[in-house]
């Protein structure tokens, strides 16, 4: 065996010797691992952690809600949401036609820029059925929410205005036809026009109401003469006709014959103008202006007042067309016959008679 000599490592002086250090360190180390894990094996586990709290139920539309005839009752806004957007959106996008004698009207509800908020109207709802709850027994009543839209109403307005331009029918007043020997009356006829106030109220209603129909008849309105038959007489009391071929004035009173007169009219190369015309002016003892024609002789473009004997205008003058009228002559043989330069010419008694009997206005048929 080989020689071993121990060394033994110098001690400390006055100290503890290092193997003892050493053991009292690991004995150390030990106690306290021990104390640890005994003290460890007798703490009671941690408590697991809360389960987190479910969220809260989203509410829900009450019993017996409907909009549009549409049950969106026990629904959910988004729900009720879908469901109206399903059911009513089509009914929505559907044109409305306005239908009158016989013609059809189209409108198209993009036109008025229509929008259906079904978002607020199933929120409507929801509220609608909040502010109705059950009854004590539980019962519920029923409920209707209207459905929540938005349009234009200028478009509806000019959409009727075009449609009533061409269903417009004028009424036609009552009115004489006259014939140099009788008046013959024509009734009036009433005229047609749509009610535009009704019209648009209709379709602004059908717009916003799916439930409503469609196809809207609106009709027309009558629209009434303003002068009927029965009031002929008084808008025509006197009227006048002229028959050149016999020389005779017939003067209507109310529409009936009342009196006969003789006349002499315009000469061949002078002839009486033919056609209606109307008494424009009346005077008694009128002045005459002889007219600027060789027949008037030295006396063209001179005014000759009534009193003076050669004034051919005798006692009245009545005015018809221009230069032409009815006046007293004194030449009551040329009644009967072509004699005048154009004017009719009437006995002096006659033409006062006439005189008192028109006004201005009254008809004069020549013929």
């Amino acid at each position: 065996m080989a020689n071993c000599i121990a060394t033994a490592a110098p001690e400390p002086r006055g100290g503890i010797p290092c193997c003892a250090m050493r053991r009292a360190l690991i004995l150390l180390l030990l106690t306290f691992g021990l104390t640890a894990a005994t003290a460890s094996a007798q703490e009671p586990p941690p408590a697991p952690a809360p389960a987190p709290a479910p969220p809260p139920a989203e509410p829900r539309i009450r019993a017996a809600v409907a909009v549009a005839g549409i049950d969106v009752g026990g629904l959910t806004v988004a729900e009720a949401q879908a469901k109206l957007d399903q059911t009513l959106g089509p009914l929505f996008a559907a044109d409305v036609i306005v239908a009158v004698a016989g013609k059809r009207f189209t409108f198209k509800p993009r036109k008025a820029k229509f929008v259906f908020r079904s978002d607020a109207t199933a929120a409507q709802a929801l509220a609608a059925g909040q502010a109705a709850p059950p009854a004590a027994d539980g019962s519920v009543a029923p409920l209707a929410v209207a459905p929540v839209t938005r349009f234009r109403r200028v478009p509806v307005k000019t959409f009727v205005e075009k449609a009533a331009k061409k269903l417009y029918i004028p009424s036609r007043n009552a009115y004489v036809r006259i014939t140099l020997r009788k008046i013959l009356r024509r009734h009036s006829h009433e005229g047609r026009r749509l009610n535009k106030k009704g019209t648009r109220a209709a379709i602004e209603a059908a717009l916003a109401d799916p439930a409503l129909p469609r196809l809207l008849k609106p009709g027309r309105l009558a629209i009434k003469a303003k002068v009927q038959v029965k009031d002929l007489g008084k808008v025509h009391p006197t009227i006048i006709t002229i028959d050149r071929s016999s020389f005779r004035l017939r003067l209507f009173r109310n529409l009936r014959f009342s009196k006969g007169y003789g006349v002499a009219v315009g000469m061949p190369d002078y002839p009486t103008p033919a056609g209606l015309f109307a008494i424009r002016s009346k005077e008694v003892n009128p002045t005459w202006t002889a007219p600027n024609s060789p027949w008037a002789g030295e006396l063209a473009g001179q005014s000759i007042s009534g009193n003076d004997p050669t004034n051919p205008l005798k006692a009245r003058w009545m005015g018809v067309s221009g230069a032409v009228g009815i006046h007293g002559t004194g030449q009551p043989w040329s009644i009967g016959s072509r004699a005048s330069h154009g004017c009719i010419r009437m006995s002096v008694p006659d033409v006062i008679d006439l005189f008192r009997r028109v006004k201005i206005g009254t008809p004069v048929l020549i013929g």
